[in-house]
Order: C-alpha cells, then sequence, then structure tokens
C-alpha cells in the first residue's frame, strides 16, 4: 500500500478547515444600496429593499406550508422568483411579501394590513383555526432579505448568543397556564388557554459603509429582527404600545388583527460582504464535537488499517511463501484459505440482482463524491438554496452510464446471459423504488396541502430525466460493458463445488455480517445527527468539509472491515463471499435505520399520522441509497483483496 502524498494532505485539511469555517459562495455578485437622494447610478445601486417570505416549517410537523396558506398580509403585486429543482424537491416556495423598505429610510410602527375575523362567517373560522393551529405547533416564519435569511437573535444558557433564520407566528399558553414555545420569553403572556399572535416585528438591517467598494455603496451584511405580539387599540394610527395581542383559544366575539412593523439601518463597518453570513454559522453550535466525531473516525481508520496491513504483510505473505515451496502431497494437507481456491471464484447465487446493486452502488458513489467535492469548494453553500439537490439529481441522471457498465461486466463476470433483462433491471428496480416511495409520500403531501408537495409538472420533468436521459445513458454503459470481456480470475474454478465444513459461531454468515456494519457506522453516527437535524429539525446544515472527510473516512472503513471479515471466512473455508462481502458492509444502513428510530423518538417532537409516515417514508429512501451504496464499497475492496492474493498463490 502506497504511502499517502503530503501534499495532498495538506491540501485536504486546507479544504476541511476553509469549508468549515466558510466562505461566501463564488458566482454570486453583491448587490449594492443608495439612498434615494444619492448620486449614485441607479444601475449600481438599488434603493428598494424587497424582503422575501418563505415557508413556514415546524420541528413538531414534517408538514410545510406556504406563506399564503395562513391568513397573513399578501403582497398585491405578488411576484415569485424562479425556483430550481432542488427547491421545488425541497418543498421551498418563496414569494414577494408587502414588508418593502427603502435604503437608511428608518420607519416606526408601520401598519401593513389589519385581517378581521367575524364569528359569523364559516370561512373566516377556518382561516383563524389553521392560525391557531401554526401557533399551537410552533411553525416558523423564514424571510430573506438580499439573499441572506432575517435571524432572530436571543441569548440561552451561559449566555451564548444564538441567532435562529426563523422566528414563530406565535405561541400558545395551555389550560394549564403553562407558556409553550416563545411564550417563555415575555412574563406578560399568561392568560390560560390563550394564543399569542406576533403581529408585530421590530427588524433591524445592519450595512457596510461600502469602503471596501471603493466608498461609493453600500451593502447589506446582516438582518435581524425582535418578533412582538401588540393589541393596537387605532388600527389606523397604531403606536406599538400596547398590551399583547392575544386571541382565546374559543372563538365567541369578533378579532381584529392589526399587523406592523418598524425597521432601523446600523451602519456596521466590522463585518465584511464576504463573510455576512458567519454570525448566524458562528451561533450554531457543534464544531468542537464535528472535531470529536472526526478525531473517533480516524482512530477507527488507523486500527482497521493495521489489522489489515498486518494481514497483508505478514500472515499472507508468509501463507503465500510457505504454501509456493510445499510439493503438491502437503498443500493438500494445508488448511485455510488457500485451500478453497477452486471454489472462491465460483459464480454468486442470484448474481442478477448484486450487478444490479453494484451498477446502483457505483452510481450513487461517483454522484456523491462529485457533489460533495463541489459543496467544499463552496458551489453548493446555503446561500445557493436548492443547489445541492440540483447538483445530485442531474450528476445521477448523467451517472446512468457507470450504472450500466458496471453492473453489465460483472454480470457478464458472473456467467450471466440474460443481458436484457439485466439493463432493465438496472435502469428501473432501484429507481423505480425510490420514484414509488416518494410518489407515495408526495400523495400524502398533496392531500394534506403542504407546500412540500412536488407540482405535477415536475414529477413529469422529473420522470423526463429519468427515462428520457438516464435510461439511455444505463443503455448505452451497459452495450460497452457487455462488449468487454469478463474479468477473468487467477485460479480456475472447480466443477464440483467443495464442502464447507463445520462452521464457528463468528464465522457464520449472519453473526458475521452483524458485525461488519457496527465500524463503519461508528464512523459516521456522530456526523448523522447533524444531517438528521439539518432536515427534520430545520437547522442550516454548512460544514460540508467535516462532511467530505466523514464521507471518505467512511469508504475505507467500509472496505477494511470487509476485508478483515473476507479473510477470516476464507480461513474457515467458507468461499461464498460475493453475497456476504456486499451485505457486511450494507448492513451499515441497517444500523442507520435503527438510529433513524432512535432520533425520531428522543429528538423530534413530530405529532400526527401524516407527519410520521412521511418521516419514516423519507427515512426508507435514505437507507435504501445508503445499503447499495455501502455495500458497494465493502465489495469492490473484498473483490479487489481476493483477486489479489489468490494472483500470486501457485497452483499446479
Amino acid at each position: 500500500m502506497k504511502p499517502l502524498n503530503p501534499r495532498f494532505i495538506f491540501l485536504l485539511s486546507l479544504t476541511v478547515v476553509s469549508s468549515s469555517f466558510g466562505f461566501y459562495l463564488p458566482g454570486l455578485a453583491p448587490v449594492s444600496f443608495c439612498e434615494q437622494n444619492s448620486k449614485g447610478d441607479a444601475e449600481e445601486c438599488q434603493t428598494e429593499i424587497q424582503l422575501f417570505v418563505n415557508r413556514l416549517d415546524s420541528v413538531e410537523s414534517v408538514l410545510p406550508y406556504e406563506y399564503d396558506a395562513f391568513d397573513f398580509c399578501k403582497d398585491t403585486d405578488e411576484n415569485r422568483p424562479s425556483e430550481n429543482l432542488g427547491q421545488v424537491l425541497f418543498g421551498e416556495r418563496i414569494e414577494t411579501s408587502p414588508y418593502k423598505f427603502s435604503f437608511k429610510a428608518d420607519k416606526a410602527c408601520v401598519k401593513v394590513c389589519t385581517k378581521s375575523y367575524d364569528t359569523g362567517s364559516r370561512e373566516d373560522k377556518l382561516k383563524l383555526d389553521f392560525l391557531k393551529k401554526g401557533m399551537e405547533l410552533n411553525y416558523q416564519h423564514h424571510w430573506i432579505v438580499d439573499n441572506m435569511p432575517v435571524t432572530w437573535c436571543y441569548i440561552v444558557e451561559d449566555n451564548q448568543k444564538v441567532c435562529n433564520p426563523g422566528f414563530p407566528i406565535g405561541c400558545l399558553v395551555n389550560q394549564e397556564g403553562k407558556p409553550k414555545d416563545a411564550c417563555v420569553i415575555n412574563a406578560d403572556f399568561n392568560k390560560k388557554n390563550t394564543y399569542y399572535v406576533f403581529n408585530h416585528v421590530d427588524i433591524t438591517i445592519h450595512y457596510h459603509s461600502g469602503d471596501e467598494t471603493n466608498g461609493m455603496h453600500a451593502r447589506l451584511v446582516a438582518a435581524t429582527l425582535e418578533p412582538r405580539s401588540i393589541k393596537h387599540s387605532n388600527d389606523e394610527n397604531p403606536t406599538c404600545e400596547e398590551t399583547p395581542m392575544d386571541i382565546p383559544a374559543d372563538f365567541k366575539s369578533n378579532l381584529k388583527v392589526t399587523y406592523t412593523y418598524s425597521v432601523t439601518f446600523k451602519q456596521n463597518d466590522d463585518i465584511r460582504w464576504a463573510s455576512r453570513w458567519d454570525y448566524i454559522l458562528v451561533s450554531m453550535p457543534h464544531t468542537n464535537i464535528q472535531w470529536f466525531s472526526i478525531m473517533n473516525s480516524l482512530v477507527i481508520v488507523l486500527f482497521l488499517s493495521g489489522m489489515v496491513a498486518m494481514i497483508m504483510l505478514r500472515t499472507l505473505h508468509k501463507d503465500i511463501a510457505r504454501y509456493n515451496q510445499m510439493d503438491q502431497e502437503e498443500a493438500q494437507e494445508e488448511s485455510g484459505w488457500k485451500q478453497v481456491h477452486g471454489d472462491v471464484f465460483r459464480p454468486p447465487r442470484m448474481g442478477m440482482l448484486l450487478s444490479v446493486f453494484l451498477g446502483q452502488g457505483t452510481q450513487v458513489f461517483i454522484m456523491t463524491f462529485i457533489t460533495l467535492f463541489l459543496a467544499c469548494l463552496g458551489f453548493l453553500s446555503p446561500a445557493n438554496r436548492g443547489a445541492l439537490m440540483t447538483c445530485a439529481v442531474v450528476l445521477w441522471v448523467l451517472l446512468g452510464t457507470s450504472a450500466g457498465y458496471v453492473s453489465a461486466r460483472l454480470y457478464k463476470t458472473f456467467g450471466g446471459e440474460n443481458w436484457k433483462t439485466n439493463v432493465l433491471l438496472t435502469a428501473f428496480l432501484c429507481p423505480g423504488i425510490v420514484f414509488v416511495d416518494f410518489f407515495l409520500m408526495n400523495l400524502i403531501l398533496w392531500v394534506e396541502g403542504s407546500s412540500a408537495a412536488v407540482p405535477f409538472g415536475t414529477l413529469v420533468a422529473i420522470l423526463a430525466l429519468w427515462f428520457g436521459i438516464s435510461v439511455p445513458l444505463t443503455f448505452v454503459g451497459a452495450y460497452f460493458g457487455f462488449k468487454k470481456p469478463g474479468i477473468e480470475p487467477p485460479v480456475q474454478t472447480n466443477q464440483i463445488p467443495r464442502q464447507i465444513p463445520q462452521q464457528s459461531f463468528f464465522t457464520k454468515p449472519v453473526p458475521g455480517i452483524i458485525m461488519g456494519g457496527i465500524l463503519p457506522f461508528g464512523c459516521i453516527f456522530i456526523q448523522l445527527f447533524f444531517i438528521l437535524n439539518s432536515i427534520w429539525s430545520h437547522q442550516m446544515y454548512y460544514m460540508f468539509g467535516f462532511l467530505f472527510l466523514v464521507f471518505i473516512i467512511l469508504v475505507i472503513t467500509c472496505s477494511e472491515a470487509t476485508v478483515l471479515l473476507c479473510y477470516f471466512h476464507l480461513c474457515a473455508e467458507d468461499y461464498h463471499w460475493w453475497w456476504r462481502s456486499f451485505l457486511t458492509s450494507g448492513f451499515t444502513a441497517v444500523y442507520l435505520f435503527v438510529y433513524a428510530v432512535h432520533y425520531f423518538f428522543s429528538k423530534l417532537q413530530i405529532i400526527g399520522a401524516a407527519s410520521t409516515i412521511l418521516y419514516f417514508g423519507y427515512t426508507l429512501i435514505m437507507v435504501l441509497i445508503f445499503f447499495i451504496f455501502t455495500g458497494t464499497m465493502g465489495f469492490f475492496s473484498c473483490f479487489w483483496f481476493v483477486n489479489k492474493i489468490y494472483s500470486v498463490l501457485k497452483v499446479d
């Protein structure tokens, strides 16, 4: 095994550090702002600041909703920016809002609109009930200014400042008088069985004066807000000094809710435009835990690498040298992995299915590697919304050739002849399972009216990408794979299968497979916590440098753990290694599913049958993809190992 190039180690470390501490996305041009009476060129700077609203989500529900689903103030000239494929698949629905500002024009207590609810109107009752449900489940607004989130910053334990890229629409004090969620921030929220809606926001926009751009125009570097609940006594001329806006749980009298805002501009030359996301990312904890995760994973890798090196350099070297010096009669009496040389390359059962899984696994591996590498370079940062998913889907579609080629080549190596079935299964089996699961989850989202429901047109576009690009490319790859000769084994296979001796408990298939997934899962479980948080708890994920390094460690760990167990099984004269090598590392996906179940019950507060079904439905998609990926890594490492050790064995 060749030592790693020091230059490679340095570059990888540099990538990890730069990705962990964050730099701004290449390719996004900054927007300059100036006052209306400024002499600056109108084409070079903007005077109006548009606030955009995104979907609303909750940690207590998997169902996000569009801003328009709630009865909030709407923009009269509503405009929706074009969304990429990733944004649509993740359920992002960005639109303009009625909150519009002029640069450096401070305003206090500006009325946006008034919403009235009549007890005699069934429609008004439904709107108010939906708003109450949103407050009870702690649904969060997500506002955007100049492509950065408007954050709600507050102090938590240990005097630590946390900046959340969302803020609640309201809160609830239950029947026992116990405040829930954001109601704990104000002692005035004290009426039992009462909702408090945050109908006023104090917005503060921080800007850099423009010294870094030749002193001409300013750039926005932060946007924060403070949500408040105010019961306006005068809806036409609000003062924003009254008591909280309480909404009784029982809708017995007519109700009016007036929405207002105040905006203040502050100069802050300490924050550069290129690092304006840092105050959000720094307030998010866990960097130290990330380094602990990396060190934990590296210890496991060093342990496995030492074991593999010991086997390769000492045990195998001595075994091969001794076996090659023996005569035929002595070799017959020898036991261990050398005795199964005539059966170790016997084609596996269900070789068709194994080759299909390996083709798809190769496709997933290349897609994941390229996506994470681009994310490390900053091209898929949180500022570029939906780019991560868009990149992954496009790469998967374009990599159909690799799936077809690997599947066809291995199927031919296994001696298979039903090449048409092989190509069709490679193109449709795993993607079909994922699409059916995704479609069923989408039906639930449609029924629930969630913004995460993928529109019919997008589903048609996904099918067009699959059938129009991915499937033909899979056929092309399979064509070249079948044209190539099968991979020739280094030793001949006997006509009569050798009898496998009685196995001990630890060399039997099931215990070996169960043990094989423990170490790879140990490398990723801490990182897995942050990934699940970003998906289900709506926390921003940005440490792609750490994730890329953990990905490399996972590949190495899967490979080395599978090689170790494969060697032990061959020493026990069990030559059925094809499927076992795939399942040994693939069993890591089972531990992933168990952890996801634990995360659901211990970390999440999800309620409702629809949200539960959606959680486990999407989790199954993740588990299937992870199973195919890890299994493929284990198989190819074991395939290389077996070919290597038997190629240097002299067999008469």
